[in-house]
């Protein structure tokens, strides 16, 4: 892998474990452990994610977080708790793929994996929160099932074409600061600021 298929591939698995952390992890350690995903030497540290517990582990937290998901105002508590756990993990996974032997690297892998990965994450949740808000339960049910699929799909092809890795981390990353700002704008138009009236300080009686 050069640096940009390197790049490309650590940020895809940061934007993706901000919509589905459990899955990613249990995806690609699942993907390892019967050597679907040929690692280089360097990318050994990923191997971890192979291991009996973390599996078990992630795959459990995938089957919570499934069903959590699915059920309204559920998935936005949910999605409170993983604020922290998401970005975090998201920030490990992207040091994981980049050379460990680089401490530059390692600080720039970091920063830049938990920023993809909290932004992906505060983009689910914003929309979500909107989806939340519709009378009817079927459009909730909808919306995580299309986060389910497309995430699956993008792991999958992440690790298949590391150039397309690339681009699928730009796309999700600009797909993800439009929906930032899209779930903002639907939260001013919810919840408007209240009129401000002019304050008199003249005579009480005029």
């Amino acid at each position: 892998m050069g640096v940009i298929e390197i790049l490309g591939l650590a940020g895809s698995l940061s934007l993706l474990s901000g919509w589905r952390f459990y899955l990613t992890i249990f995806a690609t350690g699942l993907a390892m452990h019967f050597n679907i995903i040929p690692l280089p030497e360097h990318l050994q540290m990923l191997d971890v994610l192979a291991n009996p517990w973390v599996l078990g582990i992630s795959a459990l937290g995938a089957v919570a977080e499934f069903f959590a998901d699915k059920i309204a105002w559920l998935d936005s508590i949910w999605d409170g708790l993983h604020t922290l756990v998401r970005p975090v993990g998201g920030a490990m996974l992207a040091l994981a793929v980049v050379d460990s032997a680089d401490p530059a690297w390692q600080v720039i892998a970091f920063l830049l994996g938990g920023g993809a990965a909290f932004a992906s994450h505060a983009t689910k949740a914003s929309a979500r929160a909107a989806v939340n808000t519709s009378p009817e339960p079927f459009s909730n049910v909808v919306v995580s099932t299309v986060e389910d699929v497309a995430t699956g799909g993008l792991l999958v092809l992440a690790f298949a074409n590391p150039v397309a890795a690339l681009i699928i981390a730009l796309g999700l990353l600009a797909l993800a600061i439009w929906g930032l700002w899209a779930g903002y704008r639907a939260f001013r138009r919810m919840f408007p600021k209240p009129p401000q009236f002019p304050s008199h300080t003249g005579d009480p009686l005029e």
